[in-house]
């Protein structure tokens, strides 16, 4: 590894923030130039390369817009900016860890790998109430609870006292993460509904309350002993009071100080609800509250909070599972002790922009800087492409709709085949294994994948056989499930109603408010890619097989050989009790694509609960089925190891690389056997033939039994042959 140190670099050809820098407009107008300077490089991987999924949010900072339509008053969401909308009425929403949607679902795929369940036992409606309103309260609750903590250490330290400027740095940090929400009044809802139901039941003791009417009281005993609750006296200072009266006050008017900075145009109502909400007050006697007009602006509060959240989540979720994917992409190398760790080129433009006439020769003379030179510190290996097409027209046509069905809808992001075609087609010269995925979809889970096959998949991806880039085209399925469509209802609350008592929560169906996510799903292709790139790293193969040297990236590691699938398995949890052996079979005769399993098995006296790769294959058709995808790599390897050690395939050079000299490289890879990455193992072979006449080396490498061949143009230099 000391002349390629790094075999897991992955460019992923797709669009996360068109705001952002893009591969096209970085590297610019390529007329005439074969290459790009050092100085381009270095601009581009600090702009798009990432070594991890926080850093992936940090430079590409992923958001969708929003902007309120009075004449309708709707809240609209776009993936990209509107130029058409002025500034001052365009918000942003950052899609990071802080969104509770994105939350939600990283619980979700956490909890799930911890419980190892299948989905038809796993609880799913648990975790997707994080994005009601009352769950949103719950994480707002405990940051108020730390706010309050950290003020009231602050104020016992001495002004002088270098803790209280600590503590002052924490606080400042808090504040910042509450004030994001002050102009955002979409985040700031579910604070108005809580504290407008709270205010409502304030006299139930609880949710489940009659909805008695409420007045302040105080307990108090007679002149002759009896006890009594008596209304408490009314307060003729307009201040609101509140309990920890010192500490609280001054907190307080912080937050409302804070407020009015931060907002241009402060609103007295939400002022005094960012008050309430970081700073509870009780419910005294001062106002009288109007119950009718309150159950109508709480119901009006969920109504619309319903509406928007089931909007913001159809036009956000395409994002989101991108979003998802650099996370699994990542997540996959599980290593303890750090070594070959891999790295994301993220293009930022979309596949159709990519292989445009216009723009695709960008694309290869940048590929042609990063892969067809000795130095390998920036090569790309893998490439990941999500979202192609995959849709099945049903053959009946029906003359009207008896019933509610299915609307349907076109997914924004989804590639055309052609578009995959092209790139392909564009970039075979660089030899980069493009891990692809169909739409995310129910139609591309493991449920359909268990019970129809994988017959679809294979119609779909045929026209990729027989070409010049089919080895370095690897289909992968099935998508995963984060939350499978028919499990993606979401409760919000039920609507109040006013009695004459006060008010209470309605108990009947129709008031009670949910709205459906359809489905949220992971690509295949990261999860694919993202362990390929993992098991390139011998630290990360150390920590699950015995025999491994630090010597040797893991190329010639082949997944499906003996029970290494079950040794390096995903991430991710089991998802069905797997295929049945009709499905199995069907799969191991065809040999088709990258294809996970979610199988019970077992490996060194442990239950695998995590989904494991089942085939790993690309597209180029071979007598038994399709290749290996590990051969195209060790070939691949092997080619670029040639050239950096032979001076670009000089003749003689080329000669002592395959001799038995004790110092050749083949040699040397002869003599390393046995360890689970040794580029060649027992029953491995390679053998040359070398024509005079054209000067072409043929290499024959042979991987027990099963032959590959490889082509190079040598660089004659020498007289004899």
């Amino acid at each position: 590894m000391n002349i390629i140190e790094q075999t897991n670099r992955t460019i992923l050809f797709d669009e996360i923030n068109p705001e952002k820098l893009d591969l096209l407009t970085l590297v610019g107008d390529v007329k005439g130039l074969e290459s790009l300077d050092d100085d381009k490089i270095k601009e581009i991987n600090e702009n798009l390369l990432i070594g991890s999924f926080d850093e992936f949010l940090d430079k590409f900072e992923p958001k969708i817009y929003s902007f309120f339509n009075a004449a309708n008053q709707k809240v609209v969401y776009t993936q990209k900016k509107p130029s058409a909308i002025p500034e001052d009425c365009i918000q942003e929403i950052p899609l990071d860890g802080n969104n509770d949607f994105i939350k939600m679902l990283l619980t979700m795929i956490q909890t799930k790998r911890s419980q190892g369940i299948e989905n038809v036992d796993f609880k799913f409606e648990s975790i997707l109430s994080m994005i009601s309103p009352k769950k949103v309260m719950d994480d707002i609750r405990a940051a108020r609870k730390e706010i309050h903590y950290l003020y009231g250490k602050y104020e016992q330290c001495d002004d002088s006292d270098p803790l209280r400027l600590d503590y002052g740095d924490k606080l400042n940090i808090k504040f910042e993460e509450a004030s994001r929400n002050y102009n955002n009044i979409m985040a700031m809802l579910p604070l108005a509904i809580d504290d407008s139901k709270q205010r409502l039941l304030a006299g139930n003791g609880g949710e489940s309350g009659g909805g008695e009417k409420f007045v302040a009281g105080q307990l108090t005993m007679g002149e002759d002993g009896e006890i009594k609750i008596i209304e408490r006296p009314r307060s003729d200072s307009t201040e609101l009071m509140i309990t920890e009266e010192n500490t609280n006050n001054a907190l307080m008017e912080a937050f409302r100080e804070d407020y009015e900075n931060v907002n241009e145009t402060p609103s007295d109502y939400v002022g005094d609800l960012v008050v309430r909400t970081y700073c509870p007050l009780p419910v005294t006697n001062s106002i009288e509250l109007d119950i009718h007009k309150e159950v109508e602006k709480y119901n009006s509060y969920l109504k619309f909070y319903s509406e928007t959240k089931s909007d913001f989540i159809k036009v956000a979720k395409p994002i989101i599972e991108k979003i998802l994917g650099a996370f699994i992409f990542f997540d996959q190398y599980k290593s303890k002790n750090k070594g070959m760790v891999p790295t994301m080129l993220v293009c930022n433009d979309t596949l159709e922009m990519l292989v445009k006439s216009s723009n695709l020769p960008r694309l290869q003379v940048f590929l042609n800087t990063v892969n067809n030179k000795n130095d390998f510190r920036n090569t790309i290996w893998f490439g990941i492409v999500s979202d192609i097409e995959f849709n099945k027209e049903t053959n009946v046509k029906l003359s009207r709709e008896r019933f509610q069905g299915n609307k349907k809808v076109v997914k924004s992001g989804i590639n055309a085949m052609e578009s995959l075609t092209s790139l392909l087609y564009g970039i075979v010269d660089y030899k980069i294994q493009t891990f692809f995925s169909f739409e995310t979809c129910d139609e591309t889970s493991f449920a359909k994948v268990a019970t129809n096959g994988v017959e679809d998949f294979m119609d779909r991806a045929q026209i990729l056989t027989r070409k010049e880039y089919s080895e370095y085209a690897v289909p992968c399925l099935p998508n995963m499930s984060v939350v499978p469509k028919n499990k993606s209802g979401v409760t919000i609350d039920s609507l109040m109603e006013a009695t004459e008592e006060g008010a209470k929560i309605s108990q009947e169906k129709k008031d009670l408010l949910k709205i459906w996510i359809e489905g949220v799903y992971i690509s295949a292709g990261y999860v694919a890619a993202g362990l390929m790139a993992a098991c390139q790293c011998p630290e990360f193969l150390s920590s699950r097989f015995r025999n491994v040297t630090k010597e040797y990236p893991g190329v010639r590691f082949d997944i499906e050989s003996s029970n290494y699938a079950l040794k390096a398995p995903t991430t991710l949890a089991k998802e069905i009790s797997g295929y049945t052996n009709n499905i199995k079979d069907s799969i191991n005769n065809r040999n088709f694509g990258f294809i996970f399993s979610s199988d019970n098995n077992q490996a060194d006296g442990k239950e695998i609960r995590q989904i494991t790769v089942y085939k790993a294959r690309s597209m180029q058709l071979v007598e038994n089925g399709f290749e290996n995808v590990y051969k195209t790599i060790v070939s691949t390897y092997i080619e670029r190891m040639m050239r950096a050690q032979t001076n670009d395939y000089k003749y003689d050079n080329v000669m002592f690389f395959f001799s038995a000299n004790p110092d050749s490289q083949c040699s040397q890879w002869t003599n390393r056997q046995n360890y689970v990455n040794s580029i060649i193992l027992p029953g491995d072979n390679i053998s040359y033939f070398i024509e005079p006449e054209t000067n072409l080396c043929r290499i024959n490498l042979d991987f027990n039994g099963d032959t590959k061949n490889l082509e190079i143009v040598l660089n004659r230099t020498s007289a004899a042959v």
